[in-house]
Parts: structure tokens; sequence; C-alpha cells
């Protein structure tokens, strides 16, 4: 989700927002989410925090998603109300809204619920780049204040999903997945191509099919893996694979990308 590292404010200093510490504040292009088909050539004001509900060895954030809380940071306190101004005063710079994203913005839950009804308020839209993995309650409460979405769709087997963590996790995503999509969210998919975990041609075409089931047209992100974190001794994944992926996604969905290629 995001990029890998920190991001930090010009003064040097790392955010902390009012329930937990940020990892940056940045305005980028609304593709870098990534969302392809979401207000295209528009950029929007990230930010995010700490932490994570999963345990991905092969996290391409690991040093935002398992930073320990003792860890000694420099941090400036940001409200809701603050980073909402922020992103109004960069209206002017092409930006259409707040993106929650970095890290996975729902484990601070009540934090996202306040920024994105601050966001309407000031009529600036809301995106969340999220693992996907949230209470029902939660999800559905906040889905009402969400313009788009970008969901890791991190396998789809529940046993890969149970290496993460997170026991029945695929049904909770493709529920997550299917329900926003239902309540009118635009939903972007991202699929990390990870060998020897997510790299069966024969089980993503599976999630090709279902995807398609819900609509054709949701956008696909297959993302190339690079050895990082827990997984620093695996192979990169390979360029014939992901265009071998792309290939069968194209066999039923009409939006699809390739990233880290």
């Amino acid at each position: 989700m995001g990029i890998c590292g920190t991001r930090t404010l010009q003064n040097g200093k790392v955010v902390s927002l009012s329930y937990g510490q940020s990892t940056g504040l940045s305005l980028d292009p609304i593709e870098k989410k990534p969302l392809a088909r979401f207000h295209p050539g528009a950029k929007i004001l990230s930010y995010g925090s700490f932490g994570c509900n999963m345990r991905c060895p092969f996290c391409q954030n690991a040093s935002i998603s398992t930073l320990r809380a003792d860890a000694s940071l420099p941090t400036e306190f940001i409200s809701p109300q603050d980073l909402v101004g922020r992103a109004r005063t960069l209206k002017a710079q092409g930006n259409i809204g707040i993106a929650l994203t970095y890290n996975e913005p729902f484990i601070a839950w009540e934090h996202l619920l306040d920024c994105a009804r601050a966001a309407r308020e000031a009529d600036l839209l809301v995106a969340v780049v999220t693992n996907g993995y949230v209470n029902r309650t939660a999800w559905e409460t906040a889905l009402p204040l969400i313009d788009a979405a970008n969901i890791d769709l991190k396998c789809y087997t529940e046993e890969g999903y149970s290496k993460l963590g997170t026991p029945g996790g695929l049904g909770v995503v493709k529920e997550s997945i299917r329900s926003a999509h239902a309540a009118g969210v635009h939903v972007e998919v991202t699929t990390l191509v990870v060998p020897d975990f997510s790299d069966r041609e024969d089980v993503f075409r599976e999630e090709c099919a279902w995807l398609a089931s819900i609509d054709c047209a949701i956008p696909l992100h297959i993302t190339r893996f690079f050895p990082c974190h827990e997984a620093a001794h695996k192979r990169p994944t390979s360029i014939k694979v992901m265009n071998r992926f792309k290939h069968i996604a194209k066999d039923y969905l009409s939006q699809v990308f390739l990233g880290n290629v």
C-alpha cells in the first residue's frame, strides 16, 4: 500500500495525526494510489499513519506497518480540520481531496471517519487505500463517506490469508470489495504477485473471474514484487509472469494495469 519508507514535511518533521503518528503528507498524482480511473490527471493530498492489522512477510511498507510503538520520532499534531484546511489550500495545484494511504487507515477508524466527514463538509473527495480486512460495521459505516477505494486482494485462497495472520481474510476482503462497489464507491483492486504465494495462474484466473462477476470494468492493478522485509531472500517476480497474468486478466476484465515493471 503506497510507497516504501517514510515521508516528511518540508520542515523535516514526521506528521502526527490526532489518533496516532503519521508517516507523512504529500500531494500526489491520483494514479500513484493507484487509482487509474478516478479523476485521472488530478492530484490528491495523501497522508498516513503507522501500523497494520496484517503481517505480510512480503510487506512493501514494513518500515511503517511494523514500526514499534515506542519508536522515537519527531512529530507534529494535525487535527482532521487542519488536514482538510491544508487540502483546501492545494486546490489551486489540482488537489481534489484527501487520500488515507501508506499504512492501513482502518486501524484508526474513528480518525478516518472524522477526516472523511470534515472533507465532505469542505467539498473535497475522499479516497482510501486499504487491505479490506475490516470489521463489517466499521466498513459499512465508512462507505457513505468514501468516494474511491483501492483494495488489496493479497491472494485468492483462504490458506494464503491465514499465512498473513488473517484467518477467513479472503471472505472478508471479497465482501469489502463487493459491498463497496454496490454502495457506489469507485473501486479499484491491487494484487501483488509474489513468487510461491500469489503466482499460481489457475488461482489468479479464479480471482479475475470473480471480479468480473461483480463488474468487468473494475480496474485491476497487477503489481510486481521485489525482495523486501521477511521475503528479502525471494526473487523478483519475472516480467514473463507479469505479462502472462495481464493476459489472463484481460480475458475477464476490461481495465488491467501492470505496476512496478
